[in-house]
């Protein structure tokens, strides 16, 4: 029977052929846990018995989210976190480097036709490079934690179809808002975004993760991209892993098909308070932004940053907002600051952050004041998201990001 790519890889690693709304056990090939999620899942391992980790070799642990500590609460449960990995021989990444989902991806710690489990939603990022991979709270995965394997019902596919070459500063962001403006915030709910066309299959690894790491805003148990010579070619010098056939077969059922034609995308805001608002920016140009926040899991590799550079120039930022960069990790620092852009954007006007999340999750800087605006190359909107309740948040692509930044106010990045 006709298999779509998520359905493949719950048979391969059930060791039995499987199909879309079966409930399986499936064996887990990796487990992340970071800052915020892993002391509530340590505590649920020790209420069930746990003593060892089913294979410490297989869970990798980092901080990211209040890191360096920015209170009392957050160093004690770092401590014990540190504590843990010690006690059980845990990869522990500390904070040295980066935004989970990032370093997960570069480190090698996920690969084709793994089942990876993240207490954090946006591991379906890990998509990118053709696993299975979904966030999971932190009770479940306590149980992961223990026992190696977790319960799933297989989760039925939407396609999306993307074909075109895109405009110039037009790319993966706009793509990812238009699709969620599309879908609805739980048009896929538990379902697959299978990525396809001649338009995915040019994308770089950075682009494909930025539009993995949307699925869960519409609801998404992943977003997932069949691997390609982009991807084997990422993979080689990350994991030992030869290059095997994986991707659905045609006549694969679908329960539903989308086609977008990326040349006719114009560049994409959504609007507060929920991603799926999504505009063209032409709809909100003009609006006063006080900050500007370039960074994250979605956003924060040196692609990314390469383009606000390009989009810079030799302009400084607008002495009325304020401008935080945090690159994604510390490889995309490093690449960043030999490629001369860390310096570009200091001198600027920037404020250049270590890796870590920042402001996107509101917990540990770069917090918003009543009645302020942030334009955000993240993925979340919510209110309260970056701080004030009585603030709001706009996302855009990082081109947009650096218009915005310069003009002041929100900007199409093509006029610039």
């Amino acid at each position: 029977m006709a298999a779509t790519i998520v359905e493949k890889i719950f048979s391969s690693r059930c060791g039995r052929e499987v199909h879309a709304g079966e409930v399986v056990m499936a064996p887990l090939d990796g487990a992340m846990i970071h800052d915020i999620t892993g002391p509530l899942a340590i505590r649920v391992f020790r209420e069930m018995g746990g003593e060892e980790v089913f294979d410490p070799a297989r869970v990798t642990m980092l901080f990211d989210h209040q890191i360096p500590a920015d209170s009392i609460p957050a160093a004690e449960n770092q401590a014990d976190m540190r504590e843990f990995a010690r006690e059980q021989g845990i990869l522990n990444y500390d904070i040295r480097e980066g935004v989970c989902h990032q370093v997960m991806v570069e480190k090698g710690r996920v690969a084709p036709g793994e089942i990876v489990v993240g207490a954090d939603s946006h591991t379906c990022m890990y998509g990118a490079v053709g696993a299975f991979a979904t966030g999971i709270g932190s009770t479940d995965m306590g149980f992961a934690l223990k026992f190696g394997a977790l319960y799933f019902r297989v989760p039925e596919s939407i396609h999306l179809e993307v074909h075109g070459a895109f405009s110039p500063r037009v790319g993966a962001k706009d793509l990812i808002l238009e699709i969620t403006g599309d879908i609805g915030a739980d048009g896929a709910t538990y379902q697959a975004l299978e990525f396809s066309g001649e338009s995915v299959h040019r994308l770089s690894m950075a682009e494909r993760m930025t539009c993995c790491n949307m699925a869960i805003e519409m609801g998404g148990k992943t977003g997932i991209v069949p691997p390609d010579e982009v991807t084997w070619s990422y993979i080689k010098d990350r994991r030992g892993v030869s290059p095997f056939p994986l991707a659905s077969d045609p006549g694969a059922r679908y329960n539903e098909k989308r086609s977008y034609d990326v040349s006719q995308l114009a560049p994409k805001v959504a609007v507060p308070h929920n991603v799926d608002q999504v505009v063209d920016v032409g709809r909100v140009a003009g609006t006063p932004i006080d900050q500007v926040f370039i960074g994250s899991c979605t956003n924060g590799r040196y692609e990314d940053l390469a383009l606000v550079a390009e989009v810079l120039g030799d302009r400084s930022f607008s002495d009325r907002v304020r401008v935080i960069i945090i690159p994604a990790s510390r490889d995309e620092y490093l690449k960043s600051l030999r490629a001369g852009l860390i310096e570009r954007f200091v001198t600027a006007g920037g404020l250049v952050e270590a890796p870590c999340c920042g402001p996107c999750m509101g917990g540990a800087f770069g917090l918003l004041a009543p009645g302020e605006t942030s334009l955000s190359t993240s993925n979340r909107n919510f209110r309260g998201r970056q701080g004030s309740t009585e603030a709001e948040v706009y996302l855009c692509s990082p081109a947009t990001a650096a218009a915005s930044a310069i003009k002041g106010e929100i900007t199409d990045p093509r006029e610039v």
